[in-house]
């Protein structure tokens, strides 16, 4: 449905060379389905959303939605963004400071004059207002809203038009704890019931993962890898994937071997020799960082007394702090400490000895860079 080729945007400062804020951008987004630009800022992740709503002009590429350009460079083509019928939310709320919830929600509706009366109009945006939690609230001037219920609103006032593609740069951004976690599984609900093709900007790990169909994580403008929320979390292709999503520890190894049989790889590292997986292909010898999740680092007592013992270690319990449904861990194996995310009831007292036991399908390989 939307289709990003090469896109290419840049910026000229006045001093020095310009600067390179989207390079080489290329992404498809089915119909229907979330897509997420996920990294740090700067990264041009919303450079590229704005380019897509017609904000910013490219300076190289093509932009398709269902096969149409809004841009190409090589055709000559640009659609000024008032003609796209894309709804975008932006982290300013452009909110009308002289009307009240509802007729803010209704506005683009009233514009647009859609044939339909104003008790049909009305119903409508009551039925969206209620999506954000924001129905109760109908009445009230847009001045006395929470900045919280100000995005909500915002949003709310994109999703009546029912828009062909709808773009949000950080619109839970301004949300409390509780309220954003809420409004993840209300927006989700919404993007799916009403089939609306979305392409979303966050910096929240955690707000990409439990939103998007697909992910493309971006760093210093360029995509380094897409993939769906799985994927992007349990095999990163970089260290810079594996860092930005949650939390992860790395030991430099070198690869030993490859089993053909098991498709693992047996690599040596700085607490011995692992059994590791990985999408990428090694030769002999090869540097690798090898990461392993907090969670996937499973902590017993004893030393196990059967099976494979590659891929278990000994050290020391060194820092304990319980979060009620978890408890993390700072293991020291000789001068590293591993982080670990246990269960609570794992025994954790500081000083006794634990020995540390990793999946080699969960030790991913990474090529070292």
């Amino acid at each position: 449905m939307l289709k990003v080729t090469a896109l290419f945007t840049e910026y000229k400062t006045g001093k020095g060379p310009a600067v390179k804020a989207a390079q080489d951008v290329t992404f498809e987004v089915p119909q229907g389905k979330l897509f997420t630009l996920l990294g740090p800022s700067g990264c041009g992740k919303t450079t590229t959303l704005r380019s897509i709503a017609g904000l910013e002009q490219p300076t190289a590429g093509d932009i398709e939605v269902e096969g149409q350009p809004v841009y190409s460079s090589g055709r000559g083509v640009f659609v000024p963004p008032n003609k796209r019928n894309f709804g975008m939310v932006f982290q300013s709320y452009a909110i009308w400071p002289h009307m009240n919830v509802l007729e803010n929600a209704a506005f683009p509706l009233r514009v647009r004059r859609t044939g339909k009366s104003r008790k049909e109009t009305d119903d409508k945006v009551m039925k969206v207002l209620a999506a954000v939690g924001l129905d109760h609230l109908a009445e009230r001037e847009a001045t006395k809203l929470s900045g919280g219920q100000q995005q909500r609103l915002a949003l709310a006032r994109a999703l009546v038009m029912e828009p062909q593609l709808l773009l949000l740069d950080e619109p839970l951004s301004n949300l409390d704890a509780k309220l954003r976690e809420k409004m993840r599984f209300e927006l989700k609900r919404i993007q799916r019931e009403l089939g609306l093709t979305t392409v979303y900007v966050t910096h929240d790990q955690g707000e990409a993962l439990a939103l998007s169909h697909q992910i493309a994580v971006m760093n210093e403008g360029r995509i380094v890898q897409i993939g769906g929320p799985r994927d992007i979390y349990e095999r990163p292709r970089t260290k810079f994937v594996a860092d930005f999503i949650g939390s992860t520890n790395f030991l430099d190894g070198k690869i030993l071997a490859h089993d053909a049989a098991t498709g693992l790889w047996q690599a040596s590292t700085e607490l011995g020799t692992f059994k590791v997986a990985s999408d990428q292909t090694f030769n002999q010898g090869d540097k690798v960082a090898v990461s392993i999740r907090p969670e996937d680092v499973e902590v017993v007592e004893h030393e196990p007394a059967s099976g494979d013992p590659s891929n278990v270690v000994k050290g020391i319990v060194d820092q304990s702090i319980f979060l009620g449904d978890v408890t993390d861990l700072k293991i020291k194996v000789g001068d590293y400490l591993m982080q670990v995310r246990a269960h609570p009831t794992v025994l954790s007292t500081i000083g006794n000895q634990a020995f540390l036991r990793m999946r080699p399908e969960k030790c991913v390989a990474i090529a070292a860079g």
